[in-house]
């Protein structure tokens, strides 16, 4: 049987032009990202840390511009994915050299550059900055009103440390085992900070996002980054402040302690009720379950769009430094895209 072939035309001018167009049409959501967000207010932030992109050395390759790369983390943080990935979506995708600003004829950092460039922002601490910074916006155009919040905390997993009962029994005790400040490049692999915990049974290693997000508009308003072991309600005292008007939580936050953290500064809890034994819910306790539930389950829509099809999240830095930043990096990248959700879909006119 012949093989079918497919008339192939000569390369055309505006080749690209129309690919492009065409990916646009399909919905290319980092080109709408770049059509609404304001990337200066970062670069700003970041240029005097990092040094102006024409600061360069004498005889060296000039630097990559500071929105090239920050928008480079976007990507990844977008994707979940590793430096040598990131380079490689970048140089593949049309869609991401568009975002980058970049033309076929442009190089593309490569992943030595990339970590660097996180590297340099991890040590300077400005993630958090960062994601203050573009709070501030969104405060101001009103998407962050204060008709009440919802807490809740979710795990991030890094790769699974095989020590022995002994290393870790020292690494707990905020001690480094001996033999491994022998051999740095086995030290460097080891993650000290993140920790062991379950839930429903399930094991987690890593670390916990705690978040405070805005019942209407699913915007991530704060967030502390813990080791995984530490309890939901811990976080309370840095999520929680005066103006806040209501916050819901699951029973995990329920208890006198957090209930009388709340009310030092004028919140009202709306915290899901547990039974107790020999004591069940009443009818009215249920039902005041489920009313705290449906308010409650906005938290959770942020969370889905946060794992997407992995249903958890997952990171491949070591170290606290390195997993809050890349978290907090994450939380601002959900707030970019929720942000830009809201303005297409008009869901919250500003």
């Amino acid at each position: 049987m012949a093989r079918s072939t497919i008339a192939r035309q000569a390369p055309g001018l505006f080749d690209i032009d129309n690919c492009l167009a065409e990916l646009s049409a399909m919905g290319d959501c980092l080109n709408r990202l770049d059509s609404m967000i304001d990337w200066k207010i970062f670069v700003e932030l970041i240029e005097p840390h990092f040094g102006s992109a024409n600061n360069t050395a004498v005889g060296g390759r000039p630097a990559y511009p500071v929105e090239v790369m920050f928008k480079l983390l976007t990507i990844q943080r977008l994707n979940n994915l590793s430096d040598a990935q990131t380079e490689f979506q970048a140089c593949d995708r049309l869609t991401h050299r568009r975002f980058l600003g970049l033309s076929l004829a442009d190089a593309i950092p490569d992943q030595n550059t990339i970590r660097e460039f996180r590297e340099k922002l991890v040590k300077a601490d400005l993630f958090a900055q960062l994601f203050e910074i573009f709070n501030r916006q969104l405060l101001q155009k009103g998407l962050l009103p204060k008709e009440g919040s919802v807490i809740d905390a979710t795990f991030v997993e890094v790769p699974r440390q095989r020590n022995s009962r002994e290393e870790n029994r020292q690494i707990k005790g905020g001690a480094t085992p001996e033999p491994w400040t022998q051999k740095p490049e086995k030290l460097a692999q080891k993650d000290v900070d993140a920790r062991w915990t379950k839930k429903n049974q399930e094991a987690y290693y890593g670390y916990k996002d705690h978040l405070k997000i805005n019942v209407r508009s699913k915007l991530i308003e704060a967030a502390v980054v813990t080791s995984a072991e530490v309890h939901d309600s811990q976080a309370v005292g840095q999520l929680v402040e005066k103006g806040d008007v209501m916050i819901f939580a699951d029973s995990a936050y329920s208890g006198k302690p957090v209930a009388e953290e709340m009310a030092s500064v004028g919140v009202s809890p709306a915290i899901v009720g547990k039974a107790r034994q020999g004591r069940e819910l009443t009818g009215l306790q249920r039902k005041y379950n489920r009313a705290v539930s449906r308010v409650r389950a906005r938290g959770e829509h942020v969370f889905g769009a946060m794992t997407g099809d992995a249903g958890r999240l997952f990171q491949r830095h070591i170290g606290y430094a390195r997993n809050r930043s890349a978290i907090i990096m994450l939380n601002l990248v959900y707030n970019l895209r929720r942000y830009e959700q809201i303005v297409r879909l008009d869901l919250m006119p500003i």
